[in-house]
């Protein structure tokens, strides 16, 4: 048995795997990430900020400026993530 064991392994994902993970956050449906959906994606991708994070990646994704994450912008925001080195805990 190992010395220590770590709580959580993070484990390295691709591009459509965050892609997934993003839409799925997407609750109501409307094909756009909101400011609270994305909290939840970055608190599901175990970020210690969410909220933070949350702003940082409306700054580098949101094209439009609109305050939300078009499908048409999810390339960026995947781009941003991958950047940051997430992965799933």
């Amino acid at each position: 048995m190992p010395l220590y064991m770590p709580k959580s392994i993070n484990l390295a994902i691709n591009e459509e795997h965050f892609k997934a993970i993003f839409k799925e956050q997407d609750t109501n449906g409307d094909g756009r990430l909101s400011k609270e959906e994305l909290l939840k994606a970055f608190e599901k991708l175990g970020s210690r900020n969410p909220g933070w994070r949350v702003r940082r990646s409306l700054h580098h994704a949101d094209i439009d400026g609109d305050g939300s994450i078009s499908l048409n912008e999810l390339e960026e925001l995947v781009k941003y993530a991958v950047k940051q080195g997430y992965g799933v805990n």
